[in-house]
Formats: structure tokens, C-alpha cells, sequence
């Protein structure tokens, strides 16, 4: 299977990320990158560098106003007297239309979500490069191929349009997506991260030739709490082209794969011609944020579910932390996908 990173990914390296009031050590650390390259190369992945499609793909999805504040804005908060390591807002706008700050202060809080995106010196050009690494396997699978793995760090499914969140800051699974669009494709958005992915729904909500399916713990009592219920179909024009399935917390192999078949159901009523997989493997029951059990050789049998909708597949690397499972667990998901491919 074809899989692409860039060496720049590795060098984002966050400190810190609150939580509960706390100060924790960041769990979205570059060694994530090491573990999942070895789980990739043991089910037979052969790296390469990805192309730089430049900016523009990236544009069609965050606003320029979003993308000038990623590129620019630890320099300027350097600057500020007594500021922080890294940038880490501590206010917020009440709401999306309230007025836009010239501060790097107000602007950090418009543009970041949560405590838990910190930007430092090296972010922008991790996020860009993780966001070059899912164009490259979207175009092998435009042109041809039948699946491609792109190993995207930072992840991105937390990432609105104009709003990082969530370890999050460009999100790689909806910029594949809209340049599947522009080779005329009709994706469908298929998001197993044990976290909703509420920066990929927002981003399409409104639209109806793109369709986003989310698996993910019960928002209720888990992260990202505000997004990810049932009852949030789309609206406008696309009402109807958004689908959550929050499972209870603990949820099994059997019970995800019941969800999954629901999924899978919608995706091919939608006339999908193309899956991008928003793959999450911190659905696993030794993951650190112990909110699904999914197991080892269930990772298998649900590649093996999604590979058998027959549809080419960009499987586009989301959360997955620390653990000694880790590396395994994608080895054994990409396993079931060649298999089921075969």
C-alpha cells in the first residue's frame, strides 16, 4: 500500500495541553509519528515523501484570515511582554460574528478552540506538510489507486474552517475530501476516532456533496461535548449529509461493528464513489483516553467491514496516543484493509 509522511511533521512538539483545570503533558508528541511509521511498514506500507500542492487546496477549506494567523502568529506573541512558550488563548469570542481583534491575544482566542492546540515555533509547517501528506494520498487514489495511507501529524478533525481545536489546527480529512471534489469525485467522510469530529462537520454542514459519518464516544460526558449528537443531520442544503452514531462509553468490537454497518448502509446510499477514513485508533481499550474497547483484532474486522463497500479508500491518520498497542493496532487495521482489497 502506498503511504506518505514528510520529515517536517516531526518537528511540532507541544509541551503542554490543559485539561480539567491542569496542566498536562501533551499526548499528540512526535513520537506518535515513529510508532505508526514501524505498525504501517509491518503491514507492508512503503513510504514516500509527499508533493507540496501549495496552498491552495488547503484555502479551499480555512478561510485566508485563519491561514495568515497560523503562519504568523508565534512570532508575533513572542513579542508580547511576559508571554508564554506557546500560544494558548485565555479568551474567547461569545460567538462566531462578534468583532475580529488586531491583538495577537484576542486573535489566538478567536482562532483556537480550546487549551488544547497550543502553537509553537514549528506548528505551521507540521500542520502544512501533514495536510500535503493527505492531498498526495488522495491524488494516488484519484489516479488510480486503490488505497493509500497518509500518516497526518498533527491530526486535523478538531480543525474548522477558521478555528483550531482539539490538537488540531488544518484539517487534512476535509481538504482530501474537497480535492476529491475537484477531480469530480463524490466522497463520503467516514470518521472512527474515538473523539466526534466536529471541525470535519462544521466545515460541511451546509453542503450535501459531501457526506460525513462519525463513530465516536457519547459527546454527552466526553470531548468535544458541544457537537457530535444524533439528532445533528445537516442543515440547508444539507440536511440529511451528516450523520453521528455516539456510542456508549466502553462500546466492544460487536457493538462498533453494528454502528459501523449503519454507516456503511448511508455511505453507499449516498452513491459514494470514494471513502476518505478519518482513522482514529483511539477507539482501542488500552488507548489513554479510555473511551471505547475497541480490541487489537477488532481494528482488523472493521478494515475488513469498510474494505468490503468496494470503494477506493484515503485512509487519513487521526488520533491514536502513546501506548503499547498503538503500533500494532494500525498494522492490524491496514492488514484488514489489504485483505479486504485483495
Amino acid at each position: 500500500m502506498k503511504a506518505y509522511l514528510h520529515p517536517a511533521q516531526s518537528a511540532h512538539n507541544p509541551a503542554h495541553f490543559m485539561a480539567n483545570g491542569t496542566r498536562l503533558p501533551n499526548p499528540e508528541v512526535p513520537a506518535r509519528i515513529d510508532i505508526l511509521r514501524a505498525g504501517a511498514e509491518a503491514a507492508g506500507c512503503v513510504f514516500e515523501a509527499p508533493q507540496d500542492h501549495g496552498q491552495g487546496p488547503i484555502a479551499a477549506i480555512h478561510s485566508a484570515e485563519y491561514l495568515t494567523f497560523l503562519r504568523h502568529i508565534y512570532p508575533r506573541w513572542q513579542r508580547i511582554e511576559g508571554a508564554g512558550p506557546e500560544v494558548i488563548p485565555n479568551i474567547h469570542p461569545a460567538n462566531r460574528t462578534d468583532s475580529y481583534p488586531k491583538s495577537a491575544i484576542g486573535q489566538a482566542g478567536f482562532h483556537q478552540a480550546d487549551t488544547a492546540c497550543p502553537i509553537g515555533p514549528d506548528t505551521w509547517q507540521s500542520a502544512y506538510w501533514s495536510a500535503q501528506t493527505a492531498l498526495s494520498a488522495a491524488q494516488a487514489v484519484a489516479t488510480g489507486t486503490r488505497a493509500a495511507y497518509a500518516l497526518c501529524r498533527p491530526p486535523g478533525h478538531h480543525a474548522f474552517a477558521d478555528l483550531a481545536g482539539g490538537f488540531c489546527f488544518l484539517n487534512n480529512a476535509a481538504i482530501a475530501a474537497q480535492a476529491l471534489r475537484a477531480r469530480g469525485l463524490r466522497p463520503a467522510i467516514l470518521d472512527i476516532d474515538v473523539h466526534h469530529g466536529n471541525g470535519t462537520q462544521g466545515i460541511f454542514y451546509y453542503r450535501a456533496d459531501v457526506l460525513t459519518v462519525s463513530l465516536h464516544a457519547d459527546p454527552a460526558r466526553f470531548y468535544p461535548f458541544f457537537w457530535g449528537h444524533a439528532q445533528e443531520r445537516g442543515a440547508g442544503v444539507g440536511l440529511g449529509a451528516n450523520l453521528n452514531l455516539p456510542l456508549p462509553r466502553g462500546t466492544d468490537d460487536t457493538g462498533f461493528r453494528a454502528a459501523l454497518a449503519i454507516a456503511l448502509t448511508r455511505i453507499a446510499g449516498f452513491g459514494a464513489d470514494v471513502i476518505v477514513v478519518a482513522l482514529g485508533l483511539d477507539a482501542h481499550e488500552d488507548d489513554p483516553f479510555e473511551g471505547l474497547h475497541v480490541t487489537t483484532p477488532g481494528f482488523r474486522a472493521i478494515a475488513a467491514d469498510i474494505a468490503a463497500l468496494g470503494l477506493p479508500l484515503v485512509l487519513v491518520q487521526e488520533g491514536g496516543y502513546v501506548s503499547d498497542a498503538l503500533g500494532t493496532n494500525l498494522t492490524s487495521f491496514l492488514t484488514g484493509i489489504s485483505e479486504g482489497l485483495a
